[in-house]
C-alpha cells in the first residue's frame, strides 16, 4: 500500500527529530546514476540534521562511492566528505567558474541556454574526464594490445582509488559500526553478488566494481574474479536489504536517481532519455510491489498458524515455516530525483558544478519536505505490515 499526504494531515513545522523512530534498522539505499548521485548527499544532509543516522548503507554504481564515504568516515565528518568528493570531481570544468560567479543566476537564465551549457560540460565530459574520478585512455582502447585490461574501457579509473583511499576510511567500514553492502556483477558467470562487511573485507577496489560501468570503465579484479557495475542486473539495493537474515523492523529511505515516470518522447534524445530511466528505475519498483505482496503471505501465514491446534503447532514441518512468519514492519520511503527538462540524455555524465549544486539542493529539499510528515516515521498498522512513501511527488508543501 502507498500512501499520499493529504491536506488535512498537519505536517510538522521542523525536519529535525529528537528521538530515534521506532525501528530496529535505519537502511539507507542508493541507487545508480552517476553525476545524478550528488542528489543522494543533499539527501544524506538532511537526514544527518535529523538525527537518523542510517545503521546499514547499500549502494550500486555512484550509490556505492557516496555509501563508502558515508559509512567510511565518523558521522559528524560525513556530510563535509561528501561535499568534498562532489567538489573534486567537479572542479576544474569550463563551467565551474560560471558556477562560482555571482552573475550565475542571470548567465544561465533560460532552458535554452542551461541546455547548451549542460551538453557543453557533458562533451567536456566525454573528452577529458572527471577530476578525482576518470581520465580518457592515451592511447585509445582501440589502439591496445588485446587481451590488456587498457583494451577494455575508454577511461582510466586509476584517479577514483586515489580519490576514494584519501577520503574513506576502510578500516572504520570493516569495523562493521555500520553495516555496508554495495553490488556488483561478475563479468564471466553474469552473476550479481554483494560485497558486504559482514562477509568481506571492504577495500577501494569493491567500491570500484560496484561502478565499474562498461565500456566506459574496466572491469575490476577481486580474488582472481573480474567485476562490472552491479546495475547492469539491478540499479537498487532494496531486495538485498529487505530479504536479508535475521529480519528487522526498518525504516529504508530508498533515494534512486531515475524516474519511472515520464511523458512521451518527441526527439531521439528524448528517447534516450527515457530508455534510462525506464531501464534503471523498473527493477525499483518490483522490488517494492514484490515485497509487500510477500509480506502478505506471510501475515497470512502467522496467522493461520496461530488457528491450528497445538499438536500440530509442533510439528518438524512448521518448525521451518515459523521463521519466515515473524511479524516485522517496514517503511519504505522512497525519494526520487525528477530530472529538469533541459538536462537531457547525457544527465549521468554531466559533471559541471551548476548541476551538481542543483541536485544537492533537490535531494536536501526533498528529504526535509518528506520528514516534516510525521506518519512516514511512524509503524504501519496495516495488514501487510509495509508502507511505502513518495512525498516528494505527492505531497509537497
Amino acid at each position: 500500500m502507498s500512501a499520499r499526504v493529504t491536506p488535512n494531515r498537519t505536517a510538522r513545522k521542523s525536519h529535525r527529530q529528537l528521538a530515534r523512530p521506532p525501528f530496529e534498522c535505519i537502511a539507507l539505499l542508493l541507487q545508480g546514476g552517476g553525476a545524478l548521485g550528488a542528489y543522494q548527499a543533499g539527501v544524506y544532509e538532511a537526514l544527518a540534521e535529523a538525527h537518523l543516522a542510517p545503521d546499514w548503507v547499500a549502494g550500486i554504481s555512484i550509490g556505492a562511492v557516496n555509501a563508502a564515504l558515508i559509512a567510511g568516515n565518523p558521522p559528524s565528518a560525513r556530510v563535509e566528505k561528501l561535499r568534498e568528493f562532489w567538489k573534486l570531481i567537479t572542479a576544474g570544468g569550463p563551467w565551474d567558474s560560471i558556477a562560482r560567479s555571482a552573475l550565475a543566476p542571470s548567465m544561465v537564465r533560460g532552458e535554452f541556454t542551461r541546455v547548451l551549457l549542460n551538453q557543453l560540460s557533458a562533451g567536456t565530459a566525454l573528452v577529458a574526464g572527471a577530476a578525482g574520478f576518470f581520465a580518457p585512455r592515451v592511447p585509445s582502447a582501440w589502439l591496445q594490445p588485446p587481451g590488456s585490461i587498457e583494451a577494455t574501457s575508454y577511461y582510466d579509473t586509476a584517479a577514483l582509488k586515489a580519490t576514494l583511499e584519501r577520503l574513506v576510511d576502510f578500516e572504520r567500514i570493516n569495523a562493521s559500526e555500520t553495516r555496508f553492502s554495495i553490488g556488483a556483477v561478475n563479468v564471466t558467470t553474469g552473476n550479481f553478488l554483494y560485497f558486504d562487511n559482514t562477509t568481506h573485507t571492504i577495500g577501494p577496489e569493491h567500491v570500484m566494481a560496484s561502478g565499474a560501468l562498461p565500456p566506459g570503465f574496466p572491469a575490476v579484479e577481486i580474488e582472481g574474479e573480474f567485476y562490472w557495475d552491479g546495475g547492469l542486473v539491478s540499479n537498487t539495493p532494496l531486495q538485498w536489504v529487505l530479504e536479508s537474515e535475521p529480519r528487522r523492523d526498518t525504516l529504508a529511505f530508498q533515494v534512486d536517481l531515475w524516474s519511472a515516470r515520464g511523458t512521451l518522447p518527441r526527439t531521439m534524445p528524448e528517447v534516450m532519455t527515457r530508455q534510462k530511466e525506464i531501464q534503471y528505475s523498473s527493477r525499483t519498483r518490483n522490488s517494492s510491489d514484490r515485497f509487500k505482496s510477500t509480506q502478505r503471505l506471510r501475515n497470512a501465514l502467522a496467522s493461520l498458524l496461530q488457528k491450528l491446534p497445538q499438536e500440530l503447532r509442533e510439528s518438524p514441518e512448521l518448525a521451518i515455516l515459523k521463521p519466515h512468519t515473524q511479524a516485522k514492519a517496514y517503511n519504505l520511503i522512497q525519494l526520487i530525483y525528477r530530472a529538469k527538462q533541459y538536462e537531457g540524455d547525457s544527465k549521468d555524465y554531466e559533471f559541471s558544478r551548476l548541476s551538481m549544486e542543483d541536485h544537492w539542493r533537490a535531494g536536501y529539499h526533498d528529504t526535509v519536505r518528506t520528514l516534516r510528515h510525521p506518519e512516514v516515521l511512524e509503524r504501519p498498522a496495516n495488514v501487510e505490515g509495509v508502507m511505502a512513501f513518495d512525498l516528494a511527488q505527492n505531497g509537497r508543501e
